[in-house]
């Protein structure tokens, strides 16, 4: 089985008729490299965390470099191909050559599949029959509402009644995941339950709600907080019970970013299921576990079963993948042994890391934990419970026996 992204490139509120009221890039302002997982270890700064993080596209690519790209990584593959994915910085409904693109990836007769778009470039419904003709199987479409005049509003969809008929046809036959930013006060309460009964009786395959983001501390890392001046927010725990409400008067899959997944019981699924716990590894060492505010109770509480070593250290973050260097600066260094591990995929240098925290002259060394402790909503909406128990058992035996090899004896 083999798997082929086509990337058309393209820029955020450029390449998509403009931003979204909401959109997380709107505002975003040229920041320094963060530092990641991928860079080089005496470099701070590579392709990912300066530009792609960022969307620093220079455009949509034109047709025939997108067809070259797609050539030589085909050449890559080995295995059957079984599925390609559209994706770019830009919406692909407003690719200029979209139908010549979909034309030329049907020819290699695998299901299509579309990352995510707005529609808002789709001005004619008959698309939809021309993407399902075309063998596309599965998309992930941007609704906030099925209010035609809130999509006109805050996405700023200039043909709001086509970009819903084509949500139904598509739905229809083939399988259609909708996207929502939930806007407390706009999209929310009567609004989403009219949405949701919309989705349902057109047949849409699933929705994740998404929590509008309009401070650093909820993941603005591109110095472009607020998006909306005095939008209220909310907080995690409230996003959480709207999505298990949202889920209570649908048949749909019903996931949630940042929490939760009602019918996985995820993110950290592994906390209803003690039998399992009991076969992660004994924690024998010491080290302190740096995380975001929204995971730290779970892997707490997870950890503490394991051995009474370990301590469990939130940031002023809640997502623990957007924490920055920025946040380790503000540690108490007189709380943190001698070894540090920090999320694997946070946006932090570890060369740099280990200067921050070393400040007060204890060397501290700082170790990158597994990429991933457990599965948010977006990763867990394709996902079954055993795939979700299987990836944090994964994950946490990985974390303790990082403990275990480095950790303070």
């Amino acid at each position: 089985m083999a798997q082929l992204t086509v990337d058309i490139g393209g820029r955020p509120g450029l390449d998509c008729r403009g931003f979204c009221t909401y959109c997380y890039f709107k505002h975003a302002q040229e920041v320094p490299p963060f530092g990641c997982r991928y860079c080089l270890p005496f470099t701070k700064g590579c392709e990912y965390c300066t530009r792609s993080v960022q969307e620093r596209y220079t455009g949509f690519k034109d047709l025939k470099e997108v067809a070259g790209d797609t050539l030589a990584n085909l050449q890559l593959l080995s295995g059957d191909l079984t599925r390609i994915t559209i994706s770019g910085g830009g919406d692909p409904s407003c690719y200029p050559e979209f139908t010549d693109l979909i034309e030329l990836l049907a020819s290699l007769e695998a299901p299509l599949h579309i990352g995510y778009t707005s529609g808002k470039g789709f001005d004619d419904p008959a698309i939809a029959d021309f993407l399902i003709s075309s063998g596309l199987t599965e998309i992930s479409f941007t609704v906030f509402a099925a209010d035609p005049e809130l999509r006109r509003r805050y996405m700023h969809d200039p043909t709001p009644e086509t970009s819903l008929e084509i949500i139904k046809r598509l739905a229809g036959a083939i399988d259609v995941y909708a996207a929502l930013v939930i806007l407390p006060g706009i999209n929310d309460g009567v609004v989403l339950t009219n949405t949701i009964r919309w989705l349902e009786d057109v047949g849409a395959k699933g929705v994740i709600l998404m929590r509008f983001a309009n401070t650093t501390v909820q993941g603005l890392i591109l110095n472009n907080a607020p998006i909306i001046e005095q939008q209220r927010t909310q907080t995690v725990e409230e996003f959480a019970d709207l999505v298990r409400q949202t889920k209570a008067i649908t048949t749909m899959r019903i996931s949630g970013t940042p929490l939760c997944d009602p019918d996985l019981g995820s993110p950290f699924a592994i906390l209803e299921e003690p039998e399992l716990q009991e076969l992660l590894p004994r924690i024998h060492r010491r080290a302190a576990i740096i995380t975001g505010t929204v995971a730290e109770p779970a892997i707490r509480a997870i950890l503490t079963k394991k051995g009474d070593n370990t301590e469990v250290i939130p940031v002023q973050k809640e997502i623990a993948d957007l924490i920055t260097i920025e946040d380790l600066k503000a540690l108490d260094l007189s709380l943190l042994p001698s070894t540090i591990v920090i999320p694997g995929r946070a946006f932090v240098h570890l060369a740099e890391a280990e200067e921050v925290l070393s400040a007060d002259g204890k060397m501290r060394t700082v170790l990158r934990g597994p990429e991933m402790l457990t599965a948010d909503g977006e990763t867990s909406m394709g996902m079954d419970r055993d795939s979700v128990l299987a990836l944090e058992m994964a994950g946490f035996s990985s974390l303790i026996n990082l403990i275990n090899q480095y950790g303070e004896e």
